[in-house]
């Protein structure tokens, strides 16, 4: 049997291409995607914001762990919904001053379908908070991260 061991450092490399002052296109591997602001600031609104984008990381990986976690726990995930309230301090990019942390919350609502017992559940809810690459970086910044969890029971095809 051959062992295939992943690297443990890995480069990332993204590229992006300046359309206007409000529109960044982003390409890596073969994919891209549009940053963007809305109309009312001038962009095109074809893509999220900057900031969005954050948060959308967010829960792209919030979901991408718990799924990891969840499979090497031997748990099934069904159905996953996630949603993400975020207070965002503007006056940083407003210009009217630096600041330290300009998502000062963040509320995830993670409504979940499992056949997980509740202990590992908060197993689960355990190591998302150590392994969700995302989740680090924005609480290391200085964020508070709440999470709310809606478990209902996974209901099996007999």
């Amino acid at each position: 049997m051959v062992t295939i061991r992943m690297k443990t450092i890995t480069d990332m490399k993204l590229s992006g291409d300046i359309k206007s002052h409000a529109r960044t296109d982003v390409s890596t591997r073969d994919v891209s995607s549009i940053i963007d602001e809305p109309i009312a600031r001038e962009g095109t609104n074809l893509g999220l914001t900057p900031t969005e984008t954050l948060m959308a990381s967010l829960i792209g990986c919030t979901n991408v762990i718990t799924q990891r976690i969840a499979h090497h726990k031997g748990v099934t995930v069904g159905d996953m919904h996630i949603d993400a309230a975020a207070k965002f301090d503007r006056r940083g990019v407003s210009l009217q001053e630096e600041l330290e942390v300009p998502f000062p919350s963040v509320v995830l609502t993670i409504d979940i379908q499992t056949d997980a017992t509740a202990e590992q559940m908060e197993e689960i809810k355990s190591d998302l908070q150590k392994f969700c690459p995302i989740a680090k970086v924005i609480r290391n910044a200085g964020t508070t991260i709440d999470e709310i969890w809606n478990v209902t029971p996974l209901k099996l095809i007999s």
